[in-house]
């Protein structure tokens, strides 16, 4: 069907398109508009846990008609812009760095905020609710899983929460109810704020500058941070990563080596060792009778170096109660105290 479609658009074949292609980029110093020979797109949908109901509801909106009188959005009267007096002292890396903000949320300032305009959700974690001393019983119950958070893997909410959040100074300031999924693995940020928390603020960000403007009640409001904040904010966070993955790494691992190695013979009531062994002269040259008892699976090589070493250090053995003088008698005797029984 899609096929049909563009092919209706009169777009070019394969071998027309390759062609083509070749002339696009050999003209580097053309200024003009890009001449659109493809088209394409991505398909897919974020809100998969609602009901038939919610999801006709969601389209009667989406295309509804236009309205004659357009309702505006709270706050959309104050222009949003970015000039040279937003401009940092210095821009390293554009781009690169994440926008760390430091909102208050509750009565606490958090400084490791990061404001993510790529996910749906506000996410804030269970240690972040034990700093603001908020009990697990104000949660309220959340449904649906995540992805995107924990690589390769869905993430399931504990539950979520209501709480304000807070921008700007003492002399203007915006305060808005942020609702938070919360999640009980760790990270090492305090909280994310998404799409919904840009949204509900009206907040534009710049990635170049590292700020974020947002209107307030007396006029725009700038969120700063800095270079050095956001690389040691993405620093931390690279380092938490690679640990997890190296620990995720060497559990497998192990798994895999207890899964391979053979399952050790019980013997039930008796110290006879697991595996068979061999008796070795301490003193090859001499008639003590003393021997060295070592596991008769050992490696040609191992073996020689094990009674090299064992014989080297003979001294430290004991073969009688006499040859450990010296040592206090508290040490080796034990007593212990009870209260006796009285006789009824």
């Amino acid at each position: 069907m899609l096929k049909r479609h563009f092919d209706g658009l009169g777009f070019k074949k394969d071998d027309q398109k390759k062609e083509k292609s070749s002339d696009i980029w050999d003209d580097k110093e053309d200024k003009g508009f890009p001449a659109v020979h493809d088209c394409y797109m991505i398909y897919g949908r974020t809100s998969t846990q609602l009901t038939a109901r919610q999801r006709k509801w969601e389209r009667r909106e989406v295309f509804a008609a236009r309205m004659a009188v357009p309702q505006y959005l709270n706050w959309s009267s104050t222009p949003i812009t970015f000039n040279q007096d937003n401009h940092p002292d210095k821009v390293v890396a554009p781009g690169v760095y994440p926008l760390v903000a430091d909102p208050i949320i509750v009565n606490a300032r958090l400084s490791k905020v990061p404001m993510d305009g790529s996910s749906s959700l506000n996410i804030i974690y269970l240690e972040t609710l034990d700093l603001l001393g908020i009990k697990r019983t104000q949660l309220q119950p959340s449904a649906g899983r995540f992805h995107g958070v924990v690589p390769r893997k869905k993430a399931l909410p504990v539950g979520r929460i209501d709480l304000p959040v807070c921008f700007g100074t003492v002399a203007n300031f915006r305060k808005e109810v942020l609702t938070f999924k919360v999640v009980g693995f760790r990270g090492t940020y305090h909280t994310i704020i998404g799409r919904p928390g840009y949204a509900k603020f009206m907040a534009v960000p710049n990635y170049t500058y590292l700020k974020l403007n947002m209107p307030g009640p007396k006029g725009a409001i700038t969120v700063s941070s800095s270079y050095e904040h956001a690389y040691e904010c993405d620093d931390e966070c690279v380092e938490y990563g690679e640990a997890v993955e190296n620990s995720t790494e060497l559990a497998l691992k192990l798994e895999a080596l207890a899964a391979e190695a053979p399952e050790p013979k019980s013997h039930a009531g008796s110290f006879e060792p697991a595996e068979g062994t061999k008796k070795i002269p301490l003193d090859p040259n001499g008639s003590d009778g003393k021997v060295l008892t070592i596991s008769a699976d050992l490696n040609p090589k191992l073996e020689v170096v094990l009674v090299d070493f064992l014989r080297a250090n003979a001294d430290i053995f004991a073969w009688s109660p006499s040859d450990m003088p010296g040592i206090p008698r508290e040490v080796v005797e034990h007593s212990w105290k009870f209260e006796p029984v009285p006789s009824q």
